[in-house]
């Protein structure tokens, strides 16, 4: 459920029209829904009452302050991968002891601010990963709160570039590595053993896959703890999917209950890392229509929105709807490619789409954009990335405003050597 709907024709998020934006505003800009994000939280934290468990959301999927703070505010915490999430999550207000740590490639650097934060966990990825923390903590005189992530070689069935759980993925430890490691760590006297970590990948529509990488999971603790380590806290990840067209993904509560009886068993403390499921219906792309061009193979229509603005079309192929802003009377329809300014047959937002008979001057929404939409946009061709904005009910904030042409070269200079 979102909170975009139309009132006597004209689109909305929550109670402020579309178009009032984009005239305020300009296009391309990103729109979130306050009153999304926080049912999307709500439902899912909800799906797990009686189990003991802390939401921490994946940044990845939506970096923006304002998101972020929502979410603390609701009692959320963070699953960051970078040390710029770590200064972004910390400066929205999510309480450091709410902050998992996860990535392949922590450089000493960022270890070194996370420990000096104070988060909750790290979740290592690779042996060398490990010795590297233990030596940065020692030169801080404190202890690493850690879990190692292991890779159950699960098949998440989901797109190829976003399954993070198989044996061939770059992600996590294979089970009998990870086995081997729990005593080691134990041994390091700058580590202090937190728990378990696993995700098996992103925008999953089952939940067979969560269920049997939690089975595996399980036995691994339940071996460690035949060797006297038991370990307190269970990261199970995020990765639960979104309707984006055709898809029917589990619920929060079906998902939660595909978990807790052996969750329960358990007996440990469960971190969930959802970030699309709360954030991706939650916000819109608009954009507005430059012009329209007729070839003897297509229709174009040609946005102010292109592939650095949300690269999600063209990298995964990925399917958005597009629904205008102000309907037609008519309500005609024609088969269309959405495309933008972007040098390069690769930019699209739709392919081959039945749309609305856009003209020059038309306003459109390109919706569930609010996951890994502005996150991974770029300055690509040399665009100002576009600016955020968050409803509330009847009004709406600029939460990021829209790059200039200067912020373009903030930070280069010519060469002052001679000649």
């Amino acid at each position: 459920m979102h909170h975009f709907h139309y009132i006597d024709g004209v689109l909305h998020a929550e109670e402020v029209s579309l178009g009032r934006i984009a005239q305020e505003v300009g296009t391309p800009t990103y729109v979130y829904s306050q009153a999304t994000l926080t049912r999307h939280f709500q439902a899912f934290s909800r799906a797990f009452q009686g189990m003991d468990h802390l939401v921490c959301y994946a940044v990845k999927a939506n970096s923006n302050k304002a998101v972020m703070a929502l979410f603390a505010s609701l009692g959320g915490g963070a699953d960051i991968v970078s040390g710029g999430e770590l200064a972004r999550a910390l400066a929205a207000g999510v309480q450091p002891e709410r902050i998992v740590y996860s990535g392949v490639g922590k450089t000493e650097a960022e270890m070194e601010a996370a420990l000096k934060a104070g988060i909750l966990m790290f979740n290592l990825e690779s042996v060398d990963e490990l010795e590297v923390l233990n030596q940065v903590a020692g030169r801080l005189g404190v202890k690493a709160p850690v879990s190692f992530r292991v890779n159950p070689d699960v098949d998440a069935h989901t797109h190829p570039k976003i399954t993070t759980g198989l044996a061939k993925n770059k992600f996590g430890l294979d089970m009998e590595t990870a086995f081997r490691q729990y005593p080691i760590a134990a041994a390091l006297p700058h580590v202090e053993l937190k728990g378990v970590s696993c995700h098996i990948g992103s925008q999953l529509t089952d939940t067979r896959p969560f269920a049997d990488a939690l089975d595996r999971v399980a036995r691994l603790v339940e071996k460690l703890r035949e060797v006297g380590i038991n370990l307190s806290l269970l990261d199970l990840g995020g990765g639960l999917g979104i309707t984006y067209d055709q898809e029917s993904p589990p619920q929060p509560d079906e998902y939660a209950a595909a978990l807790k009886e052996t969750v329960s068993r358990l007996g440990m403390k469960l971190i969930l890392e959802p970030g699309r499921v709360l954030v991706g219906n939650a916000g819109i792309l608009m954009a507005r229509v430059l012009f329209t061009k007729q070839t003897p193979a297509k229709h174009f229509v040609i946005a102010d929105a292109a592939m650095n603005d949300l690269i999600r079309p063209s990298f995964y192929d990925s399917y958005h709807a597009v629904w205008p802003v102000a309907k037609a009377a008519a309500g005609e329809t024609q088969v269309a490619d959405l495309v933008g300014p972007i040098c390069e047959t690769g930019d699209f937002l739709a392919r081959d789409r039945e749309m609305p008979a856009f003209e020059r001057g038309d306003l459109l929404a390109v919706l569930s954009a609010g996951a890994y939409g502005f996150a991974m946009s770029s300055n690509y061709n040399s665009r100002p990335r576009a600016a955020e904005v968050l409803v509330n009910g009847g009004q709406y904030s600029v939460v990021r405003q829209r790059e200039t042409l200067a912020d373009l070269s903030r930070g280069e200079k010519l060469p002052s050597w001679p000649g």
